[in-house]
């Protein structure tokens, strides 16, 4: 009956942790980025939380060591020693060895780790999910809500024709007015200057150069892979200067078939050394004890953290490949222009870059980078068909494209006679 009551507090209590997350992750993760940064400010964050909470559950609720007592220990005894050998830290020495008579030989061999696990992950969360918060509370400064706009297409895929087409050009020509109110009111030669520059130092430069939201979130991406490389010598200066290298201990391990039988690392059999004073004697004793299993846990972090790691290098370079480059950024509108059957001559394609290069710009199409990858290429082509109408309906733009219409007409006239 005992077992069954357990079981079934266990599961509702497995239940509430796991719910709790659904929810968390429908409140925090936003639209307004990709896989690689939910991969680490949100699953990872999720998987550091579960394993905190499982390992302070059994720290502060269940008994995290269990010590071999002397036969004369009464209850209250033992459970002083459990209290006392837990607080203080333990020593792993093999069995095959004698244990050392040396109090410093003992000392060197302790494991200071263990108590603070829970509290070293939830840390680790907070770096996970700092590069998250730095892009919240700074992407709003640009004047346009990613978010919303991010959701209002993604809410719009499945939606009637109408309510669709109304949507699309809401968006277009909300992002036209924010376009047009963050161009250069005024050149000179530190304007042009700046614009060079900002090709390469995008984050160093105003929301004017339409660079604002490009850099800042090159500069999130960056603390994404500077926290995952950093996560490992963190965890190598709380476990003692080991860690780096532990995941390829295992694999060495796993394929000479010994690895899993006895780890020094996480030893699962210690010894705990503690005074008792009677009167004016002071007798010492040593117990052995079995610590709370930490291995798999870090073993699985060690390949997550290199999952991860990869995966957000690789995803920063990409992008930073295509903020360098006004080459991709053209590409990219030249082929949604294309499906839409929009370039046809010369004078398109040059058309088109100017659209790309001089109206949209780097944090024009950066954003349209973030539409297609949270909702649809389809509903894109509809937003660049839009705003590719808008652009051409400006009175400047109509002014060029009716004389270079006249010249070329011209032109034919002067060919035929």
């Amino acid at each position: 009956m005992l077992l069954k009551r357990t079981i079934v507090k266990l599961r509702i209590c497995v239940s509430a942790i796991l719910g709790g997350f659904a929810s968390y992750s429908k409140f925090t993760s936003s639209s307004d980025d990709d896989w690689a940064d939910r991969l680490n400010h949100l699953w990872t964050v999720i998987i550091l939380a579960v394993f905190a909470v499982f390992i302070s559950g059994g720290q502060y609720v269940g008994n995290p060591i269990e010590c071999w007592c002397p036969a004369h220990f009464t209850g209250t005894f033992v459970a002083y020693t459990k209290s006392y050998c837990w607080v203080k830290n333990t020593y792993y020495i093999p069995m095959d060895n004698p244990i050392p008579t040396h109090r410093e030989h003992r000392d060197s061999e302790e494991l200071t780790y263990y108590q603070w696990v829970p509290i070293i992950l939830m840390f680790m969360a907070f770096l996970f999910k700092l590069p998250a918060l730095v892009w919240r509370m700074f992407n709003g400064a640009s004047g346009i809500n990613m978010d919303k706009i991010v959701n209002m297409t993604s809410a719009t895929q499945i939606g009637p024709a109408e309510k669709r087409i109304e949507t699309v050009s809401h968006i277009a020509n909300y992002m036209d007015r924010w376009l047009e109110a963050h161009r250069q009111y005024k050149w000179n030669i530190v304007v042009r200057m700046r614009q060079k520059v900002s090709r390469f130092f995008c984050f160093l430069c105003a929301k004017r150069d339409g660079t604002f939201l490009t850099g800042l979130y090159l500069f999130c991406k960056l603390l994404f892979v500077i926290n995952v490389i950093c996560q490992f010598f963190l965890l190598n200066g709380f476990m003692g200067g080991w860690y780096n290298m532990y995941g390829f201990e295992v694999i060495d391990g796993l394929t000479k078939d010994h690895y899993w039988r006895d780890s020094p690392r996480f030893p699962k059999v210690t010894l705990c050394d503690f005074e008792v004073r009677q009167l004016q004697n002071i007798q010492t004793f040593t117990v052995q004890c079995v610590l709370l299993f930490n291995e798999k846990i870090f073993i699985f972090l060690w390949f997550w953290f290199v999952l991860v790691a990869c995966a957000t290098v690789g995803n920063f370079l990409f992008w930073l490949w295509r903020a360098l480059f006004s080459t991709s950024r053209v590409a990219y509108i030249k082929k949604y222009m294309r499906a839409l059957d929009q370039i046809h001559t010369e004078e398109d394609k040059k058309w088109v870059r100017k659209f790309a290069d001089q109206y949209l710009r780097d944090d024009g199409v950066f954003i349209f980078r973030i539409i297609a990858r949270n909702s649809s290429d389809i509903l894109l082509s509809d937003i660049v068909s839009k705003m590719w109408e808008i652009y051409r309906n400006k009175p400047q733009i109509r002014k060029s494209l009716d004389a270079e219409n006249d010249n070329y007409g011209r032109k034919e006239n002067e060919s035929l006679a």
